[in-house]
């Protein structure tokens, strides 16, 4: 996807001031800790279409509005995937503004995981 200068712009910014990390960290993360969570912060119908199994859906349309009631542990640790890496990174500053400590970004995203065989599902 091609992506417009102004929106890269935006992302090259958070990403100086978010973790991002690659599959194998986040499946790492994911083994180590059971408490860590899995957020797909992509539109509904590409959650729809399909997603990592483990993974909870707040969109990104949504996230600051539901966020606090959703995962209401500021400490958790949280890895947000979108797409292609680009809207995690944005909403992962987003949390962490809104006083989440232990948020990551994950570098490819959804078309890394498929490429790494994470596992995935679909909705009816």
């Amino acid at each position: 996807m091609i992506h417009s200068p102004g929106f890269l712009k935006l992302v090259n910014e958070a990403r100086t001031r978010v973790k991002e990390i690659s599959i194998a960290d986040a499946r790492a993360r994911l083994e180590k800790n059971p408490h860590a969570v899995l957020v797909d912060v992509r539109e509904d119908s590409e959650w729809l279409a399909g997603h990592a199994t483990q993974a909870i859906h707040l969109g990104k349309g949504v996230l600051e509005r539901d966020i606090e009631k959703t995962l209401p542990n500021q400490n958790a640790e949280i890895i947000m995937y979108c797409g292609g890496g680009y809207r995690s990174a944005l909403t992962a500053e987003v949390a962490q503004r809104m006083g989440y400590r232990n948020v990551f970004s994950l570098i490819g995203g959804y078309k890394g995981m498929v490429e790494a065989k994470w596992p995935m599902k679909q909705e009816a």
